[in-house]
């Protein structure tokens, strides 16, 4: 719980001192104020957690994010070819697909890191499956054999 809240404090630190640009010691000193009152009310109400303050994602998120951009560009081209080609070079598909992370989290991370890619989207998600739309039947077999689930699951760890 400790590391959970001096998580936070840092966090909100960083955002208020991004934010303000002020930065006089009356102001400082108000931040100070503000985030500690945050922090207290926080912990009456009992939400800072590893839910609320998911560290474990600190270790591997930035090499995610590298990867997910990487693919996004990827899939944006892919997108323009196929509408330059014409609707007969799209397979619109929707599929259930078997997911393989643990957490709540993680299976958040990974129905909105379909979204994100140009094609595909996820309509729904109820414990260990989603259902995905997707624009090519290519992008729901590229799902299927498992690099960004595998990905997810990294993150988890």
């Amino acid at each position: 719980m400790k590391r959970h809240t001096i998580s936070l404090f840092v966090t909100l630190a960083a955002f208020w001192l991004l934010n303000s640009g002020h930065y006089s010691a009356l102001i400082l000193l108000l931040a100070a104020a503000s985030i500690i009152l945050v922090l207290i009310i926080s912990h009456q109400m009992d939400v800072v957690d590893h839910e609320s303050q998911p560290l474990y994602l600190t270790r591997n998120i930035f090499g995610y994010y590298l990867w997910l951009i990487k693919e996004i560009i990827q899939a944006n081209i892919k997108v323009v070819k196929h509408i330059w080609l014409g609707k007969e070079s799209i397979s619109p598909t929707l599929k259930k697909i078997k997911i393989n992370q643990k957490t709540d989290m993680g299976k958040v991370i990974y129905a909105n890191s379909i979204t994100l890619t140009p094609g595909t989207v996820t309509i729904d998600l109820v414990d260990d499956e989603i259902i995905v739309h997707a624009l090519l039947s290519m992008d729901i077999e590229s799902l299927q054999a498992g690099e960004m689930d595998r990905r997810v699951c990294l993150l988890e760890h």
